[in-house]
């Protein structure tokens, strides 16, 4: 009798876990990429919880999959449920319970590749339940329909059903090579750049507008002269290594060439932008484990 009750409960939680995913990832096919089920399995499951309640929580068709009224307040009853369960089992184990699973980590290009995946074996030696996908891209996504469960973020935050960590702030520098400075007067005030060819992040919504803030604390906006732009951090890096003039990036991107001096920093006494790191992870009254410690990791490792 115990053992069917188990059974039953174990039934009930693979429907609501499933039911979830499908209204998040918004098909059937993509609930079944995440939670690594067949799609036929995820369609059952569905059936079954349709069967037990009596009603449609979908409404089916070749194009679309639209949830119902009735499937809507399924989804919102479900989600604290599902937390309840989840914190029950972490408070149970308790500091013996290690995390476990498969945890999606969306982050920048640049940022991906240059800071964090050099430090994600340590992560995962640390936890050795642990599995970690690296989804890298600088496009906006949508971390439900994705499954993601932490997204990392440089800039600004937007969306409020998320919540977001600060984790650090990350300064903009310029930086230009010696031979492009030998061949031309290095700018000592800002507005001495509009004798210089600047190289232009289009990422920044700022354009050919530079802002500086003085030593005295003044700030002002600079229109600079450009020729090339590029929608990578990391290529207008290449493009100031190849003397083609100054550029505005982050200085976690250029600490190895300002060390080995193949670029200098230029107006080093002004500020320009300063833009926060975060960790994004969805409203939720219950944060699973692995998703607590893999932020305490990025506090440790960039905080």
């Amino acid at each position: 009798m115990i053992v069917n009750d188990i059974l039953t409960i174990m039934d009930t939680l693979d429907g609501l876990r499933t039911v979830v995913a499908v209204v998040e990832t918004g098909s059937f096919t993509a609930a079944s990429d995440r939670l690594g089920l067949s799609k036929a399995l995820v369609s059952k499951y569905v059936g079954e919880v349709e069967k037990q309640l009596g009603v449609r929580l979908f409404n089916r068709s070749t194009r679309r999959l639209a949830l119902t009224e009735a499937g809507q307040n399924y989804y919102e009853n479900a989600l604290p449920l599902i937390d309840s369960f989840n914190a029950l089992v972490d408070d149970v184990t308790g500091e013996q319970g290690s995390p476990r699973g498969l945890l999606r980590v969306s982050a920048p290009q640049t940022f991906g590749e240059m800071k964090l995946s050099p430090v994600l074996p340590q992560f995962l030696d640390k936890h050795k339940e642990m599995q970690v996908e690296l989804l890298l891209g600088d496009k906006a996504i949508d971390m439900l329909e994705e499954g993601i469960d932490v997204r990392i973020l440089i800039g600004g935050v937007d969306d409020s059903s998320m919540v977001a960590r600060s984790i650090n702030t990350f300064p903009l520098i310029l930086c230009a090579s010696p031979t492009y400075l030998e061949s031309k007067k290095a700018p000592d005030s800002p507005n001495d750049l509009k004798n210089h060819t600047c190289i232009i992040d289009s990422n920044f919504r700022i354009g050919k507008k530079w802002p500086f803030v003085t030593p005295s604390g003044e700030t002002a906006s600079i229109d600079v002269m450009s020729r090339a732009s590029a929608n990578s951090p990391r290529a207008v890096k290449e493009m100031t290594l190849a003397h083609g003039g100054i550029g505005m990036i982050p200085r976690f991107i250029v600490e190895e060439e300002l060390k080995n001096g193949t670029l200098t920093q230029v107006l080093p006494n002004y500020r320009t932008l300063e833009f926060g790191l975060f960790a994004i992870y969805p409203h939720r009254k219950y944060l699973s484990k692995k998703v607590r410690c893999f932020i305490d990791f990025l506090m440790d490792e960039f905080g």
